[in-house]
């Protein structure tokens, strides 16, 4: 099985906001793949379902940001998923927004989410589609700026990555996650 973890918030107050494009995309995948999130256990909301012969979990981490690995490394220590199997998509504020960046190994890069995956699966080689958010005007405090929406001017932008995410997301599925970066990096 395959696990696409989705970082963010979760709750109404969050859900449009820059931490949370990691959630969106799992939206995404969850309607074009038909698998919805009707389960809920190890303090996340995932589904589970079958994509061309390949068995798929989608999963939003309910354990805020900071807790992310939390959510995702007793999912997979249950359903005996690899680190190889693992996809995470988050925010990356030194990204312009709209701009994806798919590695399959690095830091946490000042992420908590990621810092929070890092350390409870003790490593950083494992496979991560980050989204640019851009980062604040100066004087904003970072904290407050990931929990806010997008501008007007970056709604389209972001929509666009949001879709690429997806479709990088769903490629991945059936190709080499290194064709994936080339194809989808930028």
């Amino acid at each position: 099985m395959k696990v696409i973890a989705g970082l963010g918030n979760p709750g109404e107050k969050y859900e449009n906001t820059r931490h949370n494009v990691g959630f969106k995309v799992i939206d995404h995948l969850s309607e074009s793949l038909s698998i919805p999130l009707n389960k809920q256990k190890f303090n996340g909301l995932f589904g589970i379902g079958e994509v061309n012969g390949h068995k798929i979990c989608l999963l939003k981490p309910l354990t805020y940001m900071n807790r992310s690995g939390d959510s995702i490394i007793p999912l997979m220590k249950y359903y005996k998923v690899g680190i190889d199997d693992l996809l995470v998509i988050y925010d990356d504020l030194d990204l312009v927004p709209g701009k994806l960046r798919l590695r399959e190994k690095g830091s946490a890069g000042g992420h908590n989410g990621m810092k929070s995956t890092i350390q409870h699966l003790g490593s950083q080689e494992f496979k991560r589609i980050r989204i640019g958010i851009g980062r604040p005007e100066p004087g904003e405090a970072v904290p407050d700026y990931v929990l806010k929406t997008f501008r007007p001017e970056q709604q389209d932008p972001i929509k666009e990555a949001l879709q690429r995410a997806a479709d990088a997301c769903e490629s991945w599925i059936d190709t080499p996650f290194t064709q994936v970066m080339n194809r989808y990096n930028g």
